[in-house]
């Protein structure tokens, strides 16, 4: 079994500007404010978190778990 990875570089759809965060391991991130252009952004549709939509790394209940592993997310 593989380690989970807790840092995701995400980068903003808006401007391009990247920034490492650490991921939650007990929540959805939902949102998140870029802080170089201020644009909140969300998932892509079927996505459960910003950053499976907009990070390198996916969350760590997809990496665990697989898709549709994370907050009880029934994406289609």
């Amino acid at each position: 079994m593989n380690d989970v990875i807790l840092e995701s570089t995400l980068t903003c759809p808006q401007c391009g500007h990247s920034k490492i965060e650490n991921m939650p391991t007990d929540a959805c991130q939902w949102f998140y404010e870029c802080e170089q252009c201020h644009a909140v952004f969300k998932p892509k549709p079927g996505d459960c978190c910003v950053f499976c939509s907009y990070g390198t790394v996916p969350c760590p209940p997809i990496q665990a778990r697989g898709k549709g592993g994370c907050c009880g997310s029934s994406a289609v």
